[in-house]
């Protein structure tokens, strides 16, 4: 039972397990982050200009302006993109901020489904991966 043990990746009792894996998806998560804020922002623009690519649809229990969700996009997709940056730079508190603007971000779509309903369900996907990868255990510094 011991060698079964040995092998999981954990050094001892009380520490973070290694995991080279979750390095990497924390890179990934920053830049789909970034990717994903930069979205927004000109979801939020295309908002604000009423352009015909949406469609409103009446009687929506979250009925809001077009304008006011633009407004929405445009000012969390920034947030979302400035802390996917400063995750890409190592700041430590830009894991907890981006759970959380991940989290709001979630909502968001979730509200915005009746006018994108398609890029709604694949932004809903992309943040759950984000928080996910910014809370799975991180890779233990050598003593």
């Amino acid at each position: 039972m011991a060698s079964n043990v040995s092998g999981t990746g954990f050094r001892g009792a009380g520490r973070e397990a290694e995991s080279p894996w979750a390095a990497s998806w924390t890179v990934a998560a920053a830049f789909l982050m970034v990717f994903g804020g930069v979205m927004a922002i000109f979801e939020g623009i295309a908002a604000i200009a009423r352009d015909d690519v949406f469609v409103a649809t009446p009687n929506f229990t979250y009925e809001f302006s077009l304008t006011g969700w633009g407004w929405v996009h445009l000012i969390l997709g920034a947030l979302v993109a400035a802390a996917g940056l400063a995750l890409l730079r190592g700041a430590t508190w830009a894991r907890a901020v981006g759970v959380g603007l991940a989290g709001l971000s979630m909502i968001a779509h979730f509200v915005w489904l009746p006018y994108q309903p398609v890029w709604s369900i694949v932004l809903i996907v992309v943040d759950g991966f984000i928080i996910w990868a910014l809370c799975a255990p991180r890779r233990e510094s050598p003593a």
